[in-house]
């Protein structure tokens, strides 16, 4: 998951904006996701189309007329192939919607973007109880896991080798989701 999408603090910015990735914002997206590859999983520009129409949601974040960041979500019963993906499916069945990565830009960060696309994408969530995603533990990201927490998600399990270990999270979004105890 995105390494780009921590701590909000200064003030929104003006007519922030979600809407689906084109052909013609491929370019921005792939930059974007080369600039933090550390955090996420290298895309190429087939990798990146399959997983836009994959994909539940796949959308820029438009902020002052440029492409300052992305968000690709899916739903459960997808073809995704990420073992993370697969992770919350075998532990959730039906119960989850899962952020595979979002980005947004080092300029544009301490505006509140990160809170919006999450606010966004928490209200998709909300009929499937949970949201879960991953964050890297190690290395960690620090200031990923301190937006994370400060927005109610909590550390499930842990997947990967040393050196490239992610923390598997998930926020209840209502009294529907019980967790991944109960359903393993």
């Amino acid at each position: 998951m995105g390494g780009a999408a921590h701590g909000a603090a200064g003030p929104m910015s003006a007519d922030p904006a979600l809407r689906p990735i084109t052909d013609v914002d491929l370019a921005a997206v792939l930059a974007l996701n080369e600039r933090f590859v550390e955090y996420l999983s290298p895309l190429d520009a087939e990798r990146l189309t399959w997983l836009v129409g994959l994909a539940h949601r796949a959308d820029v974040l438009e902020v002052d007329g440029e492409v300052g960041g992305f968000v690709i979500t899916f739903r459960p019963g997808s073809d995704y192939d990420s073992e993370n993906y697969r992770w919350f499916a075998d532990r959730y069945g039906s119960d989850y919607y899962y952020l595979d990565r979002i980005v947004v830009a080092e300029h544009l960060r301490r505006r509140g973007l990160a809170r919006f696309v999450y606010e966004a994408m928490e209200a998709e969530a909300r009929a499937h109880g949970r949201m879960a995603l991953e964050v890297n533990v190690d290395p960690p990201n620090h200031g990923s896991l301190a937006f994370h927490a400060s927005r109610g998600y909590t550390e499930v399990s842990r997947l990967g080798e040393p050196g490239h270990v992610v923390g598997l999270m998930v926020k209840e979004l209502d009294g529907r989701a019980t967790g991944a105890d109960e359903r393993r």
